[in-house]
Order: structure tokens, then sequence, then C-alpha cells
């Protein structure tokens, strides 16, 4: 849902996720690349050069994405409601406060966004993994026991984990009639929160946004002008980013279509496969 409130890490984000034991890591080695050089003008080459371009190294090809960081960010918890006190608290969001985490959305047949969010991230963790990135996740369990974490600390795991890039899970929750359809959420450029990660973040939210609409998801229907994508300076997750961020509204929970796809293992496969592609588009650009 578009609140913003997620739980603190307790003792500073790096120790809490090692503490949970939630971060999923393997990295392999960068690609290597060769630079070719032609002969120098009027001389013969020694050794006859070959038409065919060399085979790419297959396992590197199966690893396009060894040595990259992805933070993603399921949100919400699903015990956040038996926990009013402390998801009420107020927390840094970027030159303001607000509540630490809210307690989300659902479906009107009661699947909760926590629950969604953390199904798409853990299949979107596991082919990012496949194609060899290291992949943290801002919470490591989806338990009624638990909390959190705060908004706050969601927004500085990219920083605290060296990552390439943020993405941000949800689910809406509109009541307005006929509201459905998907929006990527990125910030704008305001100093000094913003400025150095906005120009990155839009690419990255365009990338996710083309994914997505490219796996036939429909644009939402009632926010961000239609499509599919929005700018806002009010979110903590983004605003306290130091790397580019996106946060993904992956429909409306209160959309009957959508709902159908939110609630079926094949729908959140094809959220984490179009999430995938987007974020290797992204970094196959830097």
């Amino acid at each position: 849902m578009l609140s913003d409130a997620r739980t603190p890490l307790g003792l500073g984000l790096a120790a809490a996720l090692v503490a949970i034991g939630g971060i999923a890591a393997r990295a392999a080695a960068p690609d290597p690349s060769a630079d070719s050089a032609g002969p120098a003008a009027g001389a013969r080459p020694a050794v006859a050069l070959s038409a065919a371009t060399p085979a790419r190294d297959p396992e590197v090809a199966a690893r396009p994405l060894a040595g990259r960081v992805v933070v993603l960010d399921p949100g919400h918890q699903l015990g956040n409601r038996h926990f009013p006190r402390q998801i009420a608290r107020p927390v840094p969001a970027g030159g303001f406060t607000k509540p630490c985490n809210t307690t989300g959305t659902a479906t009107d047949g009661g699947y909760p966004e926590a629950t969604l969010t953390w199904s798409v991230a853990r299949r979107l963790e596991r082919r990012l993994e496949a194609l060899g990135a290291r992949v943290v996740l801002t919470r490591t369990s989806n338990r009624d026991d638990r909390w959190g974490p705060c908004v706050d600390a969601r927004g500085r795991a990219g920083a605290a984990a060296h990552a390439d890039l943020t993405v941000s899970l949800h689910g809406d929750g509109s009541t307005q009639r006929g509201a459905h359809g998907f929006h990527v959420i990125v910030p704008p450029s305001r100093a000094p929160w913003t400025d150095d990660i906005a120009a990155p973040s839009r690419r990255l939210g365009l990338d996710l946004r083309a994914a997505l609409h490219g796996a036939g998801l429909p644009y939402a229907t009632y926010v961000a002008g239609g499509d599919g994508l929005d700018v806002r300076s009010d979110l903590a997750t983004l605003n306290l980013s130091d790397v580019p961020v996106a946060m993904v509204e992956l429909g409306n929970m209160r959309s009957r279509v959508d709902a159908a796809r939110m609630t079926d293992a094949r729908g959140r496969d094809g959220y984490a496969a179009a999430l995938a592609a987007g974020i290797r588009t992204f970094l196959g650009r830097r």
C-alpha cells in the first residue's frame, strides 16, 4: 500500500540483517573483458584472425549479474497489526518524520499485502541469484509474531549493503471504483536527500515499468496520470536511499482482477519474472 511505514532494524541495519539471518547471497567473478586492438597501419598480423566472434564463456553468460548487489524491500510485515505502539513510533523520513510502519492492505478475500510482497520478493530473489546477483532482503520473515522494519531502516538498506539498487514491493488498496493496474514510484531531485540518485532512480523506474507493462500488466487507472510512473517526495524508503531506488505498487489489491493475479502462484511468478527483467535491463547499462 502507498503508506510508507516499516520497522527499525534494531541495533543498526547491517548488524540486524545479519542477526536475523536473512541475507541470501551468491556472487560470481565479474565478466572478464579483453581489449582487441587491430594491427598498426601497414603491418601484417603475426597470426591470422578468425572471422568468427569467439564464444562467450558459458558460465559468465549464464550469470550476467555476477558481482551485483540488489536490495529487495518486501513491504510491511504480517504481524504489524499486533504491535501498534511500535509501528506508530515516529522515525526520520527525509526532512520530516513518519510512523515506523503500517499494517498494509489486503484483498477483499483477506490475502495480506505483507504476504504478497514477501512471496514476490522471494521469487524475485531466486531469479536474481540464478543470474549471479547477491540479494539482500530488508526483512527475513513473514510472521504474525513480528513487526517491521521501520521505513527509515528500509530506506538506508541499500547503502548499508553497498547495493547497486533497491526495489521496494507493495500492493495498493484503493477503493476507487474500477481502480486497477500497477504503478512505479520514484523520488524527485530534492537536496540534500535525493538529488544524487533521482536521475538513476528514474531510469530504474522506467525499466521496471517497461518490463511489467511488456509482461501484459496494465498501468494503474487511478493514479500517476495513467502512465504507470509516479514521482513522490513523501516516502522515507525513497528519500533515505543513497542508491537508485524505486517502489513498485504491483496492483490494486481491492481490484477483483488484480487480486486474482496476486493470489495465484503463477501470477506472483509473473511479477517476479518481469521485475527481474527490468532489473537486468537497468544493470546492463551501468
